[in-house]
């Protein structure tokens, strides 16, 4: 193997499959909520959309059920 690459001359390349890894969603979310995310997403130093995607994926992966009742 080379001690040296010269990548200087290479062309970068986007992804072609990037639009397909996350589908664009509106969500309307309490503030303290987008706050509370905001705030620890900070700490992490990561952008809180992902924070968010982060839980939301776990909750998928795991089958967590959130069990509620709603008031009639």
């Amino acid at each position: 193997m080379r001690e040296h690459y010269d990548f200087s001359k290479m062309k970068g390349q986007k992804n072609p499959y990037v639009k397909q890894l996350k589908q664009p969603v509106t969500m309307r979310l309490d503030k303290s909520t987008v706050t509370y995310f905001k705030s620890m997403a900070q700490d992490l130093d990561i952008p809180y959309q992902n924070l968010i995607n982060l839980y939301l994926r776990d909750c998928a992966v795991h089958n967590k059920k959130l069990h509620l009742k709603w008031a009639q």
